[in-house]
């Protein structure tokens, strides 16, 4: 892949990608950071790369996450209390955004990310399988069971 083409698909993906890392880490700096590392990882492994770009690069990003976890310590989770909502603000768009956002984070990390993949990228179920190196079966499920948790984390 020449320079050229590697910047043209970047410039094709580079939204999405912010948003997919924004989704898992709930926190837009660490995203741009998380971002800025697989760019470099993926210009650097460039030369190898064969197939699809977007699921290539979001492999490579969901891996820059991983290790972020690694090797920060977490903060203390938020609780499904952070999700009550009072009284008449339902209604209001931006808070429901809020209240989606918070109930992500308090999904397992599996889960949140294949649900991101799914929903908030439109990727394939076959290439969120090959972007967390799992098999099909897998997504399926884990998709059903964060679905179901999302359910009961909005309804608190």
């Amino acid at each position: 892949m020449t320079r050229e083409q590697f910047i043209a698909e970047v410039r094709v993906c580079q939204g999405s990608l912010r948003r997919f890392l924004t989704s898992l880490s709930s926190d837009a700096a660490l995203a741009d950071d998380l971002a800025q590392e697989a760019l470099v990882r993926a210009y650097v492994s460039s030369g190898q790369f064969t197939g699809n770009f977007k699921a290539w690069l979001f492999r490579i990003a969901y891996n820059c996450f991983i290790d972020n976890l690694r090797r920060v310590p977490q903060h203390a989770a938020i609780g499904p209390e952070a999700l009550a909502v009072p009284d008449g603000a339902a209604s209001d768009a931006a808070f429901r955004h809020e209240q989606l956002q918070k109930a992500l984070m308090l999904l397992p990390e599996k889960e949140r990310t294949a649900i991101a993949l799914h929903y908030f990228e439109d990727l394939p179920l076959k290439d969120i399988a090959s972007v967390m190196q799992i098999p099909l079966g897998t997504v399926k499920y884990l998709l059903s069971v964060g679905r179901n948790h999302l359910k009961d984390l909005i309804r608190l």
